[in-house]
């Protein structure tokens, strides 16, 4: 298998991977353009923008994109994220033509029918509602709200309902304006496709496209802070994060070795003391997350009202624990998780289309696998423990917390319990 990369005179890039035995293909267009791309003003237009790509072009009504793509077995989707929008298709190799034929209509010719964002309106509000009604999912939002107060990363995806109400025609083409260039869009495919028809068909649906002067992100500066939800429910939901590195920091994989060594997995030290130890929660996890400046280690757990101070006392001298005896057995467990999840990953076609894209989008390029894995090998102990006593001490926190949680630690209590 071998990565073959192109770029159109105006900027636009191809980036594509054969799969030899695979009768499938994955194929869509990474805009590098999301949530911390907007203004305040704008704060979710790139989530109503991707509802909006599928309700009708100058050449195909919705239902004629979905049948399209359905009547060959195939399906159709996209993901707003707080740095990318990706519109993608799952299909057979023989008709990656026709699914990037529908991808490049509905990018270049969407009509934005008024009747349409109405329905779409109402449909996004509800999506919002239904984010607000589902603690973990809520959460996360008011953690990175309170992490990067003030700032485009630290405002929801969604949107606020009035700003969504907001919205207009004319808004979601200025979105398309300032952030959908020829520069800003790559091409990604991988399992049984072409590499020179792929681009050959991309010369034709997008060759034309004018070079812009492209938005700009607004910096992330992490912060911290808290954020606390009193809700009679039957759970107490806290989340907590630490600032961590950006994806182009060398300490990248550092982070996220210590994250899976911490709360990545059954074996995990969060895991095994405080939900089989003490019984203290079902879920708990850390994850560690990068955006291209900035970053973070986030840890979330589900657990009583009346317990929820005690898990996240235990949690915090966890963390200094693991700054002091963080073992070589359990940096090489976290290692073996990463490779294999990387490894695992790279069997589907989807998952090789998102990484390609996400390494064009970061490097400009994508390294072999081996250079991947060798970073990832490269990581010591001695890394892992330094990095440990940042997070521990050193690095600012933010913490959100929804349910019972009157009886929890505020941040301040939690902080001083990191310095003691």
């Amino acid at each position: 298998m071998t990565v073959q990369t192109a770029t159109l005179p105006n900027g636009f890039r191809i980036v594509t991977e054969n799969m030899p035995g695979l009768q499938s293909a994955a194929l869509g267009i990474w805009v590098t353009a999301g949530g911390r791309h907007e203004r305040p003003e704008q704060n979710g237009i790139a989530h109503f923008l991707e509802h909006m790509a599928f309700k009708g072009t100058k050449r195909r009504s919705a239902l004629q994109i979905a049948e399209e793509i359905e009547d060959v077995g195939g399906y159709i989707n996209a993901y707003t994220s707080r740095e990318v929008t990706a519109y993608y298709a799952r299909v057979l190799g023989a008709d990656t033509e026709l699914s990037l034929d529908v991808i490049a209509d509905i990018l270049r010719n969407p009509v934005f029918d008024p009747k349409e964002i109405e329905t779409e309106r109402h449909v996004i509000l509800q999506e919002i509602g239904q984010a607000h009604d589902t603690p973990d999912d809520v959460i996360f939002d008011w953690l990175q709200e309170k992490a990067y107060p003030g700032q485009a990363l630290g405002r929801t995806i969604l949107g606020e309902q009035e700003r969504v109400n907001a919205f207009q025609r004319d808004d979601l083409s200025r979105f398309v304006d300032e952030h959908y260039g020829p520069d800003q869009l790559i091409l990604s495919a991988a399992g049984a496709v072409d590499h020179d028809l792929l681009v050959a068909q991309a010369e034709t649906l997008f060759g034309d496209m004018v070079p812009r002067t492209a938005g700009t992100a607004e910096p992330g500066t992490f912060s911290g802070g808290e954020s606390r939800h009193q809700k009679d429910l039957e759970q107490a939901h806290w989340a907590l994060a630490f600032e961590g590195p950006g994806y182009r920091d060398p300490a990248f994989y550092t982070a996220q070795i210590y994250s899976l060594a911490l709360g990545g997995g059954m074996s995990s030290r969060l895991f095994q003391e405080i939900r089989e130890k003490r019984g203290l929660c079902y879920t708990i996890f850390a994850q560690s997350g990068a955006y291209a400046d900035t970053g973070m280690t986030t840890i979330y757990a589900g657990t009583s009202g009346e317990e929820v101070g005690e898990l996240a006392t235990i949690t915090i001298d966890e963390i200094k624990r693991a700054a002091d005896d963080m073992t070589q057995v359990e940096v090489d467990r976290a290692r073996a998780q990463m490779k294999a999840g990387l490894l695992m990953g790279l069997e589907s076609p989807s998952s090789r289309a998102e990484r390609m894209a996400r390494m064009i989008q970061i490097w400009g390029k994508v390294p072999p696998i081996e250079e991947t894995v060798a970073k990832i090998d490269a990581v010591t102990l001695k890394d892992v423990r330094r990095f440990a006593e940042l997070q521990a001490v050193q690095a600012p926190a933010a913490m959100a917390l929804y349910g019972p949680v009157a009886g929890a630690p505020s941040l301040e209590d939690l902080q001083a319990r990191r310095t003691a």
